[in-house]
């Protein structure tokens, strides 16, 4: 037996562990304010099954982040019956907070009257593409609601790591550098493909540098919407001594025709891995471009450490 100042019979016994002080305290956990904007998704492509799905994941992970949270999908091709727009979704929200103001009234409960932000716009795309983010901008000015606009989720080490496992899935990359294991398939050179011209090129290339860390191998950003690009960086990679090469997508899915990154791949005579579609870190980062548009959260969420 033991007392509450040691063990009685000189055998040692587990204590409980002091709570840690400053900065390695655990942080307590975030809830979203009470009538706290909704986080809009803005969902680039033409609707379907599977884009509807891929979203309603990522709004799901962004929910159980923050719980409470009130988050809703708006396509920008939408047509308001299946898939409702952007537009659509902010004016729906922006009638239900009016309304949930003059019932407060109504039943003689005292409440503030709504000011602020309606919502926050968060486009569902990894890199910048000023076609789709002028959709995204008309959207919200249509609306005629006071809504706010975020960056695009990227350059980040989250999406880094994201590529990382997505190369992995697909047998063109090791899963973890630091175990002793070999992968016959596994490249000595990535294309990074992405969607927006040439400020995307140079958007995908900062996350390009962090994946590069991870592979301990050369990593070049490529434009899949300009030609001759892809083909391009290949003759680079292999200009320089890469003889295995392998296509990652740096996007989500829905912004661009899966049929092209097949084409890119088979015109840089290689595999390609899939799209980063609804890997946990597409919410977190949607999430933390709401929560800090509202300077709610601490800290953008951390990338994994380089393995």
């Amino acid at each position: 037996m033991s007392s509450p100042t040691g063990p009685a019979s000189g055998l040692p016994v587990r204590m409980p562990r002091p709570r840690q002080p400053g900065r390695h305290r655990r942080p307590e956990p975030l809830a979203a304010p009470e009538g706290a904007p909704a986080l809009v998704l803005a969902v680039p492509g033409t609707p379907g099954a599977a884009t509807r799905s891929l979203a309603e994941e990522v709004v799901s992970i962004a929910r159980s982040e923050l719980p409470g949270l009130d988050a809703r999908i708006g396509y920008l091709d939408g047509d308001d019956t299946e898939f409702p727009t952007v537009q659509s979704v902010l004016t729906q929200a922006a009638e239900e907070r009016t309304a949930r103001y003059e019932q407060a009234l109504a039943a003689g409960v005292e409440a503030k009257e709504p000011e602020g932000p309606v919502a926050v716009v968060v486009p569902l795309l990894a890199g910048p593409d000023s076609a789709l983010l002028r959709q995204v901008r008309q959207a919200v000015m249509d609306s005629r609601v006071a809504a706010e606009l975020t960056d695009v989720l990227g350059p980040h080490p989250l999406l880094a790591e994201a590529l990382h496992v997505r190369l992995s899935e697909a047998g063109l990359a090791r899963a973890d550098r630091a175990r002793l294991f070999t992968v016959a398939t596994a490249a000595d050179g990535i294309i990074l493909a992405s969607v927006g011209g040439e400020e995307a090129v140079q958007a995908a290339g900062i996350t390009g540098m962090l994946l590069a860390a991870r592979l301990a191998v050369p990593v070049m950003a490529a434009a899949l919407d300009q030609e001759g690009s892809i083909a391009s960086v290949a003759e680079q990679l292999r200009s320089s001594g890469s003889q295995q090469l392998a296509l990652a997508p740096y996007l989500i899915g829905p912004e661009i025709n899966a049929e092209l990154i097949d084409a890119a791949a088979e015109e840089a005579g290689c595999p390609a891995a899939e799209a980063l579609g609804p890997y946990p870190a597409i919410g977190k980062l949607a999430l933390a471009k709401y929560t800090t548009a509202l300077g709610i959260a601490p800290q953008q969420p951390q990338g994994a450490p380089v393995r």
